[in-house]
């Protein structure tokens, strides 16, 4: 496959290196100093770009690679109050983007059996629940958007709580989400179930940013012959 990058940092670099590794080629690489290049026929030439780059800026990264009929694995967090108007725009123009706020196959796991644990401890209203994510000091967005799949995840089947605050606000309604940044943490995310007698934690640990970067490479394989509005859901069928 013939694959763009948009966003050239720590990901896009990686991003490079596995997508050679698995025998796709790089055609084009879009970053802060040459954004005139979405309209050149090497990032026409692209079947799909990955979009990693900042909140402000996904959207409209979205819409130049399809403007240039190219589909968008896009793995940039934080600008989800958008996706609404985004995936219309999508089904109007039959447009292709794979989204996720985290492209790991151990994360994705890790919302499945938080989604059947929030099942089973909705019937125990005594145990309250938040969540710690840690990161390292460079990322753009706090809380995660990993965290805030978590909570949505969580709140969806937890009759309890109704979306998500982060710390220090507190609402009782909510799962209230703490976002640590520190070092070059790669992501650690932990769930905790609190009552007075017991508490139950469940935590996911990234030890390197490959299988992010894997993920979204197997996603560009997945979208490349398909139109549409896609997920890890999707992906891996959970």
């Amino acid at each position: 496959m013939n694959l763009a990058i948009i966003g050239y940092g720590k990901m896009g670099q990686l991003l490079e290196r596995i997508a050679k590794q698995r025998g796709h080629k790089i055609v084009s690489i879009i970053d802060t100093h040459n954004v005139a290049d979405f309209d050149s026929d090497s990032f026409r030439s692209a079947s799909v770009a990955f979009e990693f780059t900042t909140p402000q800026t996904a959207v409209d990264n979205i819409k130049r690679a399809w403007e240039q009929d190219v589909k968008v694995v896009c793995g940039t967090t934080g600008w989800a109050s958008a996706l609404p108007s985004v995936l219309e725009t999508l089904r109007s123009d039959g447009k292709s983007l794979f989204w996720a706020s985290n492209f790991s196959v151990g994360v994705n796991i890790f919302w499945a059996i938080n989604r059947k644990m929030a099942r089973l401890m909705n019937r125990f209203a005594q145990y309250e629940v938040d969540i710690e994510e840690i990161h390292h000091i460079h990322k753009k967005d706090a809380p995660s958007g990993t965290a805030v799949t978590l909570a949505e995840v969580v709140a969806d089947e937890l009759s309890r709580k109704n979306g998500w605050t982060l710390s220090p606000q507190r609402e009782h309604d909510k799962i209230e989400i703490t976002a640590i940044r520190q070092g070059d943490v790669c992501g650690i995310h932990t769930i905790r179930y609190e009552s007075h007698e017991d508490t139950i934690t469940l935590t996911h640990e990234a030890k390197s940013r490959e299988g992010f970067a894997l993920g979204a490479v197997v996603a560009a394989e997945f979208i490349d012959d398909k139109v549409g509005y896609f997920t890890m859901d999707d992906l891996l069928q959970l």
